[in-house]
């Protein structure tokens, strides 16, 4: 008489498709709850934009610092290369623009809102130029890009340096807002696709178990 033999014994560390949809659907759970925790934090952050500036550049410093010592160590450790004294350099600077943006935050925010005006500026400029001369089948898409970006990079520009108390932080804000609502929406798909495909899985190992008792 032929031994039944137990469906879960088959599958690598006795996991049943059960147990493995339910680890599944848990771990779209927590990414759904990051993002729940990234769009809070984006939300916080656009309603205190000053705080949101001063604490975004202070993790910018500390980023550069943190990367100027990883750098260093790596320079060090390549020593007698040809490339040595190009990361040490880099290194030095990286530590260098760390300890000025950890000191004075507000300089930092004031010059890097500068240069994202002038990037918007620059940008916007670019696209209306290049949307009248194109006009491919993207011209009014384009056109509009340009428009919002020559505006934003007027609108920034004109309200400097006062605009730095909130420009940063907002970005950094929406940022986190979007990439959150991105994290739930691919959270709750996720667990939304695994609950359709478990009852499959189910039916099948049923299927299975039904044949094996045959046999």
């Amino acid at each position: 008489m032929a031994r039944s033999k137990d469906p879960t014994a088959a599958r690598p560390g006795g996991r049943t498709p059960g147990d493995r949809g339910a680890r599944l659907s848990r771990s779209f759970g927590w990414l759904a709850l990051l993002g729940v925790v990234l769009a809070v934090a984006g939300l916080v952050g656009l309603v205190y934009a000053g705080l949101a500036t001063l604490t975004t550049m202070l993790l910018f410093g500390w980023l550069l610092l943190v990367g100027g010592v990883v750098g260093l160590l790596h320079a060090v450790q390549s020593r007698g290369s040809n490339f040595f004294w190009l990361g040490v350099v880099v290194a030095a600077l990286n530590l260098a623009a760390g300890v000025v943006v950890i000191r004075r935050p507000d300089v930092a925010a004031e010059a890097l809102t500068m240069f994202a005006a002038l990037l918007f500026l620059t940008g916007g400029v670019f696209r209306l130029v290049g949307s009248l001369v194109v006009r491919g089948p993207q011209f009014g898409w384009t056109l509009v890009q340009g428009a919002f970006g020559l505006l934003l990079g007027i609108l920034v520009l004109g309200g400097w340096p006062s605009s730095s108390q909130y420009v940063i932080g907002c970005f950094f804000s929406l940022a986190l807002l979007f990439d959150g609502l991105g994290l739930i929406a691919t959270g709750i798909g996720g667990r939304r696709v695994v609950s359709l495909v478990q009852p499959e899985e189910t039916v099948k190992t049923a299927e299975e178990r039904q044949e094996q008792s045959r046999n």
